[in-house]
């Protein structure tokens, strides 16, 4: 019923005889026209941003390594300069520096104690990584409902406003509802699409690193099992 009413409210003849103008919003305009959803939308682009600017910057400090970082290692504890290896990792400030630490302070003790030592240090700072990663996921996800909710207020407007105007009806008195239902749609799947391929970018890269770890930690352990000079 809308759909035709809106029709035919676009197909009436230009009674005055002049010209269409073109009409221009600019996004303030349209965030305006969206209501106070659009306040909230905007709060979750921002908390997404500094989410995913934060964490992306944080992922790219603790992959980095030192260049011969587990040969440096390797050739200390085969002199038997344990010593030199902690000062090495205290000097490197990284996840794997940190790991290859906890597994250095724990030589001497079975090799079972040292892996899960090493594993548990890999846990925690896996954790920190990943640390506010489930709420850009839920902003990824809560953004389209919450437009989806937008479009449904507004919509629920238009059809008021239209039982409210009884015979006289004419697309102005529509247009405040269903400006408000298109806006927060589209600035919903925005904003959620936007959260969605941030959070994948940096879960991305936070496997990768896991894998570095992961990698590390068995060369740490070889290193262990090798025979001393």
């Amino acid at each position: 019923m809308l759909n035709l009413l809106l029709l035919q409210l676009a197909t009436q003849p230009n009674l005055g005889g002049e010209e269409p103008t073109e009409i221009s919003l600019s996004v303030l305009e349209l965030a305006i026209k969206g209501g106070w959803i659009m306040v909230i939308l905007g709060v979750f682009s921002i908390i997404a941003m500094y989410i995913f600017v934060e964490r992306y910057f944080a992922i790219m400090k603790a992959s980095r390594e030192e260049n011969n970082f587990m040969n440096n290692i390797r050739d200390f504890i085969h002199d038997g300069r344990v010593d030199s290896a902690l000062s090495l990792c205290k000097n490197n400030s990284s996840p794997i520096s940190r790991m290859i630490e906890k597994g250095l302070k724990r030589i001497g003790k079975p090799l079972g104690d040292i892996n899960a030592a090493i594993e548990n240090v890999g846990k925690l700072e896996v954790s920190q990584l990943e640390n506010n990663i489930a709420g850009l996921a839920t902003i990824s996800g809560a953004a389209p409902m919450l437009g989806f909710l937008g479009t449904v207020i507004g919509m629920i407007r238009a059809f008021y406003d239209m039982s409210m105007a009884g015979n006289n009806i004419d697309i102005a008195l529509l247009s405040g509802g269903i400006y408000q239902a298109m806006v927060t749609t589209v600035a919903g799947l925005i904003v959620g699409i936007m959260a969605y391929i941030g959070y994948n970018m940096l879960v991305s890269r936070i496997e990768k690193l896991i894998y570095k770890l992961e990698a590390r930690a068995t060369e740490f352990m070889d290193l262990l099992h090798e025979p001393a000079n």
